[in-house]
C-alpha cells in the first residue's frame, strides 16, 4: 500500500467510527481500535525475530493493485487504519517494487502521532526496512530525500546508495547470492530492536515471508470493488505472488471490522514447515 496522505498541515477529516463485528464491541474510531487490539504493546520474551504483521488489500474478486498501484482500490477507512497500524509499531518493511510503485515518502506525516511515539518511549517513526536484493532503488524517491528518516535496507548487494539526506544503514545478510531474509529480520531484532515489523508488500515479499514461516497476522482490507483484468505481464497479482504454498498456509480469523461495505480481517498465520 502507499504511503500517501494528509501533510501535518492540511486540515483533517474527523476520524471514521467502525463497527466492531468480531469479537463484538461498540463502535470507534481507529486509534482507538489499535488500542484496543493490544498493537501498541511489544512481544515479551527473547525470540529472536520480529512479530511479522503483513498489512494488504484486495478487491472482492481478489485483486491486489489496479493498474499497478494498490490506490486505486483504497479508501477513507482503510487508509486511516493504514497509518494507525504504521503508528504503532518499530519497523515498516516494504519491497524495493513497492517502493517504486507507490514512490514512498515519509513514514508517519502527523506531528502529533510522532510525539504520541515519543510519550510512549518510541523513536518518532518506524524504521524503514526497504528490501532491496540489487539494490535497484530509485534515490528521488521522499524516503530517502526526507532529512533524518531512519532506513535500513536489507540486501545481499555489497553495493551502497549515493549518499542521501535519509539516515540509511544495510543489513546485508545473503545465502547462495540471494538475500537471506530470516536472517536479516534477526538482524533487525540485535540491531535495532525491532519488535514489531509491518510489511506493506509487495505480494512478492509476502509470500516470502510466508513461505519461509516468517509472517505471524494477516490484515486484510476488503475493498468492495470488482476488477477482473489481467495486470501487467499477465500475472493476476494478488495479496500473495510466486510460487504455491505446499501446503497452503492455514490461518485462523481473530478479527473483523466493518466500515459501510468495506471489512477489514485479521487473521493469525499459522507456523508450517516447507518443501
Amino acid at each position: 500500500m502507499p504511503s500517501a496522505g494528509p501533510s501535518d498541515e492540511r486540515e483533517q477529516p474527523p476520524p471514521r467510527v467502525l463497527e466492531r463485528v468480531l469479537p463484538p464491541g461498540p463502535p470507534a474510531p481507529v486509534e482507538e481500535l489499535v488500542r484496543w487490539m493490544g498493537l501498541w504493546e511489544r512481544p515479551s520474551g527473547e525470540r529472536p525475530r520480529p512479530h511479522v504483521m503483513l498489512n494488504m488489500v484486495s478487491t472482492v474478486d481478489g485483486r491486489a493493485t489496479v493498474g499497478g498501484r494498490s490506490g486505486p482500490i483504497s479508501g477513507a477507512a482503510d487508509r486511516e487504519l493504514f497509518h494507525a497500524l504504521r503508528a504503532a509499531v518499530d519497523g515498516v518493511l516494504v519491497g524495493a517494487g513497492t517502493i517504486r510503485a507507490e514512490r514512498y515518502g515519509r513514514i508517519i506525516r502527523d506531528a502529533p502521532v510522532r510525539a504520541e511515539r515519543v510519550a510512549r518511549g518510541l523513536p518518532e517513526e518506524p524504521l524503514a526496512c526497504v528490501v532491496s536484493g540489487r539494490l535497484e532503488l530509485p534515490h528521488d524517491i521522499g524516503l530517502l530525500q526526507t532529512a533524518g528518516a531512519r532506513v535500513a535496507v536489507l540486501t545481499a548487494s555489497p553495493a551502497s546508495l549515493p549518499p542521501v539526506p535519509a539516515e540509511v544503514e544495510y543489513v546485508r545478510c545473503s545465502h547462495h547470492g540471494r538475500l537471506d531474509l530470516s536472517a536479516a529480520l534477526t538482524e533487525l531484532r540485535r540491531r535495532h530492536d525491532v519488535r514489531t515489523l509491518l510489511c506493506e508488500g509487495g505480494p512478492h515479499l509476502a509470500q516470502e515471508l510466508v513461505a519461509a514461516n516468517l509472517a505471524d497476522e494477516l490484515f486484510l482490507s476488503v475493498s468492495p470493488l470488482l476488477a477482473a483484468g489481467e495486470p501487467m505481464g499477465g500475472e493476476a497479482l494478488r495479496i500473495l505472488a510466486g510460487m504455491e504454498l505446499e501446503p497452503p498456509a492455514q490461518v485462523e480469523l481473530a478479527g473483523i471490522l466493518r466500515d459501510e461495505s468495506w471489512l477489514f480481517l485479521r487473521y493469525r498465520v499459522a507456523s508450517e514447515e516447507r518443501v
